[in-house]
């Protein structure tokens, strides 16, 4: 259409290289529109393990709705996961590939009704089925209903997130009743003050159990004020605490989630068709690459689904994009997520240095999560100086008393206590880089890998 920008305008017009382009994005920290804190992010970290604590997701994630008659069938050919039975109430976090079977996103999938499902969380796998429901001539309609930042409409529904080990004890106060744990990823409805509430059994805190420790709830958008307060005045008494987005973001670091990767879709030529119906403007066209690892092949920056934990989501039993390419590398080795404990005196140098520095500082690293721009971070980690992958998502949280990051790497060094290396810092001190200090010098830290999260008990008061 005449005026259009597209994703695959905007490559063009710098230079039609990809990973110059996600390298030079000016980008801009995905807003949440609520504080910060709302006591102090400490507090509120050590509420999901020791209490519980309630974070609104209503504002900053995207709800897309798809319905109709070939709704199954849509999911289940977009889909590694098994959508054979998914109906209403059920919920699975779905994973979607690209032919070549390199990961495009994940999100939330809800059954809100039988023939009526929707993505929740960031837009690039529901931009990717909703682009599949068009050009392979689904029989489905889209509805979209973006982050409210984004999206001058109101929302459909509020949303909000109590997690930790007194959520049953919330959730029962509220309700009024007793409330039977739905399996995991299952959705049980009941009433807060008289207003419809689905909750969905799913935890960011990973406190064991059979008790509900964490609960997605939403409903109708007018009823929102009416929900929260009713929660609040049950919670309070047993010591829930509102979470701000300092907290709600630090979350990733103790359950190993990988916000966002970098998806498969900028290279094919296959898929040129897709990058041209996406908008200059899209989450996929905004995306900022960071950290020591610099490559102009922006394919380097790809993972498959093996290499985020995803594997174990694949199901082999029907015909799905990607699934080809996938079973060709099925038995070849992979690389393995697991979390980096930093070393603490390496983490106090650079907090010195990122502060104290003068001209020969390190990159500063903010708490309690460390990525110093609004970006996908990529930072190579050695072993020896064998490069053996990525660290990503770090940060700190009080429930584990250390600073992590997120990585993939050879399945052979993912062993517990392994010693690495993570490279900080910009390739030639961040030259020509928007949002990085003057200068800085690329130094390494020393880490340890963990194969599980580092926070798997509750902390003692």
């Amino acid at each position: 259409m005449d005026g259009y920008f597209s994703l695959e305008d905007k490559i063009q017009a710098t230079g039609g290289n990809p990973a110059v382009m996600l390298r030079n994005n000016p980008g801009v920290r995905h807003p949440f529109p609520y504080p910060p804190e709302w006591t102090s992010w400490h507090t509120e970290q050590y509420a999901w393990k020791n209490g519980c604590v309630l974070f609104d997701q209503g504002e900053h994630m995207s709800d897309i709705y798809f319905s109709g008659p070939d709704v199954r069938r849509l999911f289940s050919d977009t889909a590694l996961n098994d959508m054979s039975t998914f109906t209403r109430n059920d919920a699975k976090q779905f994973v979607a590939c690209a032919p070549d079977g390199r990961f495009i996103g994940d999100a939330v999938l809800f059954g809100m009704e039988d023939d009526s499902w929707s993505l929740v969380g960031a837009p690039i796998a529901a931009n990717w089925v909703h682009y599949q429901a068009i050009a392979g001539g689904y029989d489905v309609e889209v509805t979209l209903d973006h982050a409210s930042p984004y999206n001058p409409a109101p929302r459909k529904l509020w949303r909000y997130q109590l997690n930790g080990p007194l959520t049953h004890d919330v959730i029962e106060a509220v309700a009024g009743r007793q409330i039977e744990t739905p399996k995991f990823f299952g959705v049980v409805e009941f009433e807060i003050d008289g207003t419809p509430v689905r909750a969905l059994n799913h935890t960011m805190s990973g406190v064991p159990g059979d008790r509900l420790t964490g609960l997605e709830l939403y409903g109708p958008r007018e009823h929102a004020d009416r929900v929260m307060m009713a929660l609040m005045q049950a919670g309070e008494p047993l010591g829930l605490q509102r979470g701000g987005a300092l907290a709600y973001v630090s979350s990733g670091h103790e359950s190993g989630w990988w916000a966002a990767p970098i998806p498969a879709i900028f290279s094919q030529p296959e898929l040129k068709a897709y990058r041209e119906w996406l908008p200059g403007f899209a989450t996929e066209a905004s995306l900022v690459v960071d950290g020591s690892f610099e490559s102009l092949n922006v394919e380097d920056y790809y993972l498959d689904p093996w290499e985020l934990g995803y594997g174990r989501l694949i199901n082999w039993n029907h015909d799905f994009i990607g699934k080809q390419a996938l079973e060709e590398r099925r038995d070849a080795p992979h690389k393995k997520k697991v979390w980096l404990v930093w070393n603490d005196d390496d983490f106090i140098r650079l907090m010195r240095d990122g502060l104290f520095g003068g001209d020969d500082s390190r990159t500063r690293i903010v708490s309690p999560s460390s990525l110093y721009t609004p970006s996908q971070h990529y930072d190579t980690v050695l072993r020896g100086d064998r490069f053996v992958g990525f660290s990503n998502f770090g940060g700190y949280t009080v429930n584990m008393g250390r600073v992590v990051s997120i990585a993939t790497i050879e399945e052979a060094d993912a062993v517990d206590g392994a010693e690495v290396e993570i490279v900080w810092g910009e390739p030639d001190g961040g030259r020509g880089r928007r949002f990085m200090e003057p200068h800085h010098v690329q130094t390494r830290v020393r880490a340890t890998v963990a194969t599980r999260s580092p926070a798997k008990v509750p902390v003692q008061a």
